[in-house]
């Protein structure tokens, strides 16, 4: 029986990241970044104004007041989109709207809010041959946007290694990008075994149950940036394991749930020794120490790693989120798998009394004191599903520490920070 720290480190050494493929770029949120992305233009292209209002001659609106205002002569309407060619000489403005490029001549633009344009009636707003009053000066280069302030030709805009949010997004759009090239995201197979287990959505018979464990881990799959897909439900039987077994070898790795404890019934590793290869099948840690892994040979001759997953639904999560999300986040380039550990106050006692790495379910909330603090989710048996469920974080109870008590500060890993009052 090997270590979490060890386990896991075998594990990564067995996966590199994936090649490169070209995706949409709304396609590739949440995808690492392939190549460089080096920005064709200038953004903006052109100077131009960051509000509705005038653009002048700031020279022009020097020394005005509510008191004394500047009068100036209004000689076009301007609209974003659209370009004047014509400068604006001393004593004009040119009435302009948010984006739109700033006339030559002109070097400032006043707000509407600063001159008599709120003052008008609604059919009253100065036309060319019109006037404006200014109230206030306005300093050289107020309120433009000026050329190539955000991104200039030639820039790495993107640099390669970077994981794809909105906001990269709207970069790669701006520069008119429908596409970039992205490491491919893993396709994960995932199968279920046991006669007992159960398809949603089939009667249920006496003694069976349902398939939780697919959907849980396909899930964690989808939400941590890989492609499940789902396999089906092998019997146990040895034929039937290895026929759906070799179904799933296209795919970047192979997650089986059940099968790898020491039921007469638990084929996994026979299979796996037959088809394949087995690295180790027992972890020090609770939930989740009947776990396997090893690679199965693809007829390409590839080598197809296997994460054995326990049967039991909260073994199986822990286990998948300590081992197959490190593993995906490595096939899609990605070093960032480590979830933030915090110190917590538990509230409750953590009984550790097998010598294993205990990961409770517990929800962390902030108390008054500004401390985080650690209350167990109830019941803590593998099979209590909802335990999962109401959690926000693992404890971290190492295996030489029989127990937690009540007003302990431990290391707790957050799994979710929005459920973290």
């Amino acid at each position: 029986m090997i270590s979490v720290d060890e386990a896991r480190e075998r594990i990564l050494a067995f996966f590199a990241r994936l090649p490169g493929e070209r995706q949409g770029v709304l396609d590739a949120l949440g995808q690492v970044l392939a190549d460089d992305v080096v920005a064709p233009f200038d953004i903006p292209p052109l100077d131009n104004t960051a509000m509705d209002g005038y653009a002048v001659r700031a020279a022009d609106t020097s020394g005005a007041s509510e008191a004394s205002p500047r009068e100036l002569r209004v000689v076009a309407d301007l609209a974003a989109g659209y370009i004047l060619e014509t400068p604006v000489r001393p004593g004009e403005a040119v009435r302009i709207m948010t984006g739109a490029p700033m006339p030559p001549g002109s070097d400032a633009v006043v707000p509407f809010e600063e001159t008599d344009e709120p003052l008008r009636g609604p059919n009253e707003a100065p036309t060319k041959g019109g006037s404006v009053r200014v109230f206030k000066a306005a300093h050289p280069a107020a309120n433009i946007r000026f050329r190539a302030e955000d991104v200039h030709a030639g820039q790495v805009v993107i640099p390669a290694g970077r994981v794809l949010r909105a906001s990269e997004v709207g970069v790669l759009a701006s520069m008119g990008l429908t596409e970039v090239t992205v490491y491919r995201r893993p396709v994960v197979a995932i199968l279920s075994t046991g006669d007992e287990v159960t398809e949603p959505g089939q009667p249920l018979k006496p003694g069976h149950i349902y398939d939780a464990n697919a959907y849980s881990v396909a899930a964690m799959v989808r939400a941590c940036g890989g492609t499940p897909w789902l396999l089906g439900i092998a019997r146990d039987t040895v034929e039937d394991l290895t026929a759906m077994i070799r179904k799933g070898l296209s795919a970047d790795m192979i997650v089986t749930s059940a099968g790898v404890s020491r039921g007469d019934f638990d084929v996994v590793k026979d299979v796996l020794a037959r088809e394949g290869s087995i690295d180790f099948w027992t972890v020090r840690m609770k939930p989740g120490k009947p776990l396997a892994f090893g690679a199965f040979t693809a007829p390409d001759g590839r080598r197809v790693p296997h994460l054995g997953l326990p049967g039991n639904p909260v073994s199986s999560m822990v286990s998948f989120e300590l081992f197959g999300r490190p593993a995906i986040f490595t096939m899609l380039g990605r070093s960032d798998w480590e979830r933030p550990v915090i110190r917590a106050i538990t509230r409750d006692a953590v009984v550790n009394s097998d010598g294993r790495r205990f990961f409770a379910r517990c929800i962390v909330t902030r108390g008054e004191d500004g401390r985080w603090y650690a209350d167990l989710t109830g019941p803590q048996g593998s099979g209590i599903l909802t335990s999962m469920s109401a959690a926000n974080a693992l404890t971290i109870i190492p295996e030489d520490q029989p127990e937690a008590r009540p007003g302990d500060e431990i290391d707790v890993m957050m799994l979710d920070w929005e459920h973290a009052p």
